[in-house]
């Protein structure tokens, strides 16, 4: 949790908001999500990355919105971090729509039952163990 101090407007309830710094000479850019509004200008945020050194003192952004992720076809046989960047060296998504990660869920009667799924795998894994009981 990062706690961050506007002095002028603050962000709305799970804003992203982002900060860049360097750690051993490195850019580091991380997302914060606003979560509670802690009253005088503060408001409380959840990383969604390492925070190894954050400091008091840097410039924090809002962006203006929430974290979304990219969706569609684009996005398909794609692996994607928590904030909707590519993480699979495969270069940027040319997504044309974004949803944010906080929305109500599609109507039911919109809903396909999963027999009716394109068969596209999504995640797959494999082990050579097996857990113990």
């Amino acid at each position: 949790m990062v706690d961050v101090e506007f002095p002028e407007s603050m962000p709305a309830i799970y804003n992203a908001l982002t900060v860049e710094y360097k750690v051993k000479n490195q850019p580091t850019k991380v997302t914060l999500e606003v979560q509670q509004d802690l009253g005088d200008n503060v408001v409380r945020t959840i990383s969604m990355a390492g925070s190894e050194g954050l400091k008091r003192g840097f410039e924090v952004i809002d962006t203006g919105g929430p974290i979304s992720m990219p969706v569609g076809e684009a996005v398909m046989d794609r692996i994607f971090d928590v904030t909707g960047n590519p993480v699979d060296e495969r270069g940027p998504v040319n997504a044309e729509k974004f949803y944010p990660i906080h929305r109500p869920p599609p109507p039911l009667a919109s809903r396909r039952p999963v027999h009716e799924w394109p068969n596209r795998t999504v995640l797959q894994g494999a082990s050579s163990g097996s857990l113990a009981s």
